[in-house]
């Protein structure tokens, strides 16, 4: 069995099934108790020709007695037996499939709320790994775990009973190394717990290597590097080896002594019981009778060994998942946060400052700026000056102080963040395509979209013509991350995706830098007529791509250096002026 802060409650949940899991467990274990005395009246029968029945009297062993005290009997036994284990089974097993699945939905309601932070320190290969290997491996504790503790319990403690019905001391003989190898696997179990966590980690590790090589596929053909990304993919196999190959040793260790101590009892009782047997103490029946009350005794000592190990492995993978559901949900609503409606599109920073959980210096440095309503602005800088956490905060992918950052008025963090996301149609730097047909890509932000808005959409965002080439059209299945388009398309498809939104806000985060000039003067003016009157910011590092904005913000090292058009700022900013003469000059070279 397994307990914890977050499985807990699945024991009162499914309780029902539980209880009518035990009842059924019950019924097995109390029918399997009566084969040894079956055992006892057979070889009695057979010795003496007669048998002592339970009521003290003798009855003549023939063909009539073993069909009515013997293979009647085993019949019913079968058949409970067999019944009641298909009812626990069901029971058991059903209520682990249950819990699994309610805690793996948990798992991902409760991934999809954590912030940016979470994942860029988290590797996505070490979460599947909580999402499977982790996940069955508690499954298992719950379901097989639960019974294999009642059964050993029931089984355990019945079949000693009788044993010690028939012979006390022979059972107080028997039961001493079955105490010792409780002992032992206890000490054992320890080792294994320790030894199952490394062997997770280690399987994290490979499938964050793994998951990476594979969408990184092309980088590495493209450098020659497929020798040293096996050699390196050999070292972490190599690990995943020695881990999987420290915890079996372990393991193999526990069964040995389970073996050892279980024929040293079985020795004990064949040569104390014989002796039992020479002395007419006990009978050659009693003798069967006893030693197979004792087998019955040798699975729930096994089980409590195998519980030990699985409730190690449990243990260590109900750890890293409570890990995950542990973690702090920091980008979130505060109390008393109001709905926004009916967004214009004015936003508005006061002195804001921003740094990075992780970073030892500002992002942003007292950011003050106001962009109206239907403005379309664009943010330009060098390369890590902040344009991107800038409109992240817009986003609220990050916490901001109080008094910072307003919408249409409202404080950000006095509105939900969901009612705020509704209004702001987001196209982010690194263009994210889900395996699924360009239609559907398109339709992502839409909840019902017919066949004539995402034609629309693909028009504005100048990747029409390229999806009426595609095979099958809009029907057309992209690979995973959108592997199988041109760059220039993944970025004017996850335009159009944003432009099916309608957004009052839209922010394209230099989401134009993988098309040509043509294509980008089409979009542009598309971007003009289509969405007249709403906001539209556009981060670039190509001057000619923002240089007809209704306003243009030039960042750098964090600060918001200078605002104004582009004639403005020709003037008014020396960094500005020299990063479009250098971009002319690359361009006249060209």
């Amino acid at each position: 069995m397994l307990f914890g802060k977050f499985l807990n409650r699945y024991y009162l949940k499914y309780l029902y099934m539980l209880l009518f899991g035990l009842a059924a467990l019950l019924m097995v274990d109390y029918a399997q108790l009566k084969i040894p005395q079956l055992y006892n009246y057979l070889i009695n029968g057979i010795n003496e020709g007669s048998v002592k029945l339970d009521d003290g009297s003798i009855a003549t062993f023939d063909f009539s007695f073993v069909l009515t005290h013997i293979c009647q009997p085993m019949l019913w036994i079968i058949l409970a037996m067999i019944t009641g284990r298909f009812l626990w089974r069901i029971c058991f097993f059903g209520a682990g499939i249950r819990v699994e699945t309610d805690l793996r939905l948990r798992m991902f309601d409760h991934s999809k709320n954590l912030s940016q932070q979470y994942y860029q320190v988290n590797k996505v290969g070490n979460l599947m790994s909580l999402f499977t290997n982790d996940l069955d491996t508690v499954q298992e504790c719950f379901g097989w775990g639960t019974m294999m503790f009642a059964d050993a319990l029931f089984l355990g403690v019945m079949a000693i009973v009788e044993m010690w019905t028939m012979h006390g001391v022979m059972t107080l003989l028997a039961l001493i190394p079955m105490a010792c190898l409780l002992v032992v696997s206890l000490l054992v179990g320890s080792s294994m717990m320790k030894k199952w966590d490394i062997r997770q980690q280690a399987f994290s590790n490979l499938s964050d290597f793994s998951q990476e090589s594979f969408s990184g596929i092309a980088v590495i053909k493209a450098f020659v590097k497929e020798f040293k990304e096996l050699w390196a993919f050999k070292k972490l196999n190599k690990d995943n080896e020695n881990a999987n190959v420290e915890y079996t040793k372990t393991s193999t260790l526990l069964h040995i002594f389970v073996t050892l101590f279980v024929e040293s009892v079985v020795c004990i009782i064949l040569g104390y019981g014989g002796y039992l047997v020479y002395q007419d103490t006990l009978n050659a029946g009693e003798l069967m009778e006893f030693i197979g009350y004792f087998n019955s005794v040798i699975w729930p000592i096994m089980a409590v060994s195998e519980l030990i190990g699985m409730t190690s492995r449990g243990t260590a993978s109900l750890k890293r998942i409570s890990e995950l559901l542990n973690a702090k949900q920091d980008v979130v609503d505060k109390q008393g946060v109001s709905e926004i409606e009916d967004v214009q599109g004015k936003i508005e920073f006061k002195n804001l400052t921003f740094r990075h959980a992780t970073a030892e210096t500002d992002t942003l440095v007292d950011v003050s700026f106001t962009i109206e309503a239907g403005e379309n602005v664009g943010l330009v800088g060098k390369t890590g000056s902040g344009k991107t956490t800038l409109v992240d905060l817009i986003m609220r992918n990050y916490n901001v102080a109080d008094g910072c950052l307003f919408v249409d008025g409202k404080d950000v963090n006095d509105v939900s963040i969901a009612s705020l996301r509704k209004y702001v149609a987001y196209v982010p730097q690194d263009n994210f395509l889900f395996s699924d047909t360009v239609g559907n890509n398109i339709a992502f932000a839409c909840d019902e979209a017919d066949g004539k808005a995402i034609h629309r959409a693909a028009e504005l965002a100048a990747v029409a013509d390229n999806i009426e080439e595609f095979s099958d059209k809009y029907d057309t299945v992209l690979g995973e991350r959108g592997v199988t388009v041109s760059g220039g398309q993944t970025q004017r498809i996850s335009i159009a995706r944003a432009l099916m939104k309608n957004a009052p806000i839209l922010i394209l985060d230099d989401s134009l830098s993988a098309v040509d000039t043509k294509t980008e003067q089409v979009l542009l003016q598309n971007l003009r007529k289509e969405r007249a009157g709403k906001t539209t910011i556009l981060i670039a590092h190509r001057i000619s791509t923002i240089e007809q904005m209704d306003k243009i913000l030039y960042i750098e090292d964090g600060r918001v250096v200078a605002v104004g058009t582009h004639e403005q700022l020709l003037e008014t900013c020396p960094a500005y002026k020299t990063m479009t003469e250098l971009q002319k000059l690359e361009a006249e070279r060209e």
